[in-house]
């Protein structure tokens, strides 16, 4: 099949949305498919790359003729179906779906985000104006926490499937098992872009509840990896309240350097109550570390509580879980040894190709012939 892919930003940077685009066309190429790319982001050619760029502010992924650049690409390259990538907003993105409907091409959309109420009303608004309903696109996302809103604003009209992030598990799977060393104590580790909708300021929050609930004689450390904008109010929370001789904030890591740091890991948090998926947290487990997450969040699509980890529906909650992670080393035993020996299927990539291949046949079954 000829898939064109459609997405605001792409390599060379770096994001959640970013790495697994590249991966899903990659991995689509290896199984036959004719997989291309279509994205407002600059840098140097690839195969397969079609950059349609714009000198706007701050670099922005936008370009203000998109749509009529879009509508040339797909009618030259002839795609079978266009999949377009979205986060919460994505212009450049929409434009895709808007030139895919006018060429009259089958549309797939993937929200890579969790709406707030805020999106949601946006997105009602505009089902108002143009009434996307009727389109006749088919939506995916990556969990069904995020499908929840995005069906609740979508209607019946438009079907909304959930297909996991994919994941390569050998890059995670521990080569080893090593033994605990007497003095290391409870290993709590986070991986994440350091921004307030991440909420850093309260994992480190719940670190210092958590170490002030466990007994001096059980030793804590903590890494926190990642770099962004809250980085600064973080390193400034740690020295205010005694905390930075025992949380790290390494910065950003290479994947090798992580899978280090899980290596060491006895506990992995995931606080963000709004995660649409967790991509860390799935690494984490596929490295066999015992996962602490939000139970509204897109987590709890591949953590079960007592299995592959715990969740909790506050901050409350999950200091108290990670208390117990540290306080009970069988239980974290026994959650790390199922995290080794099994693999969340639905994140693998054979699941992942054969999700995304029944909403290409079912947006060709919707899309009427020569649409405007």
């Amino acid at each position: 099949m000829r898939i064109l892919h459609v997405s605001d930003c792409y390599l060379p940077r770096l994001g959640g949305i970013e790495v697994q685009v590249a991966d899903l066309v990659r991995m689509q190429r290896a199984a036959g498919h004719v997989a291309e790319v279509a994205t407002a982001t600059g840098g140097d050619r690839l195969t397969g790359v079609y950059r349609i760029v714009s000198r706007m502010p701050f670099d922005l992924p936008v370009h203000p003729f998109g749509v009529g650049h879009l509508m040339r690409l797909m009618a030259a390259r002839r795609p079978e179906v266009v999949h377009v990538h979205a986060g919460a907003v994505s212009p450049f993105a929409w434009m895709g779906v808007r030139a895919a409907v006018r060429v009259g091409l089958p549309v797939v959309v993937t929200v890579h985000s969790m709406w707030d109420p805020v999106t949601q009303g946006l997105y009602r608004a505009l089902r108002l104006a143009f009434e996307w309903q009727r389109w006749g696109l088919v939506a995916t996302t990556v969990s069904e926490a995020a499908a929840r809103p995005i069906r609740s604003v979508a209607g019946r009209r438009v079907p909304v499937r959930v297909v996991a992030n994919g994941l390569d598990f050998t890059d995670w799977r521990p080569t080893e098992v090593n033994p605990p060393r007497a003095g290391d104590g409870v290993h709590v580790v986070a991986v994440g872009r350091l921004a307030p909708r991440k909420h850093p300021v309260r994992l480190l929050k719940l670190l210092e509840v958590v170490r002030r609930r466990l007994p001096a004689s059980v030793p804590l450390r903590a890494t926190i990896v990642g770099d962004g904008p809250a980085r600064g109010s973080m390193r400034r929370f740690l020295e205010s309240h005694g905390m930075a001789e025992w949380v790290g904030l390494p910065g950003r890591l290479t994947r090798e350097e992580i899978r280090k740091v899980l290596a060491e890991a006895d506990v992995f948090v995931a606080p963000a109550p709004r995660e649409s998926f967790g991509i860390a947290a799935l690494e984490a487990r596929s490295a066999g570390v015992p996962v602490v997450a939000r139970a509204e969040s897109g987590v709890a699509d591949f953590i079960r509580p007592g299995k592959e980890g715990l969740l909790g529906g506050s901050s409350e909650e999950l200091a108290a879980a990670v208390v117990r992670l540290a306080r009970d080393e069988d239980l974290r035993g026994r959650i790390a040894a199922h995290n080794r020996t099994t693999e969340p299927v639905e994140c693998s990539w054979p699941a992942v190709l054969e999700g995304f291949d029944r909403a290409y046949e079912q947006a060709v079954g919707l899309a009427p012939p020569g649409r405007p």
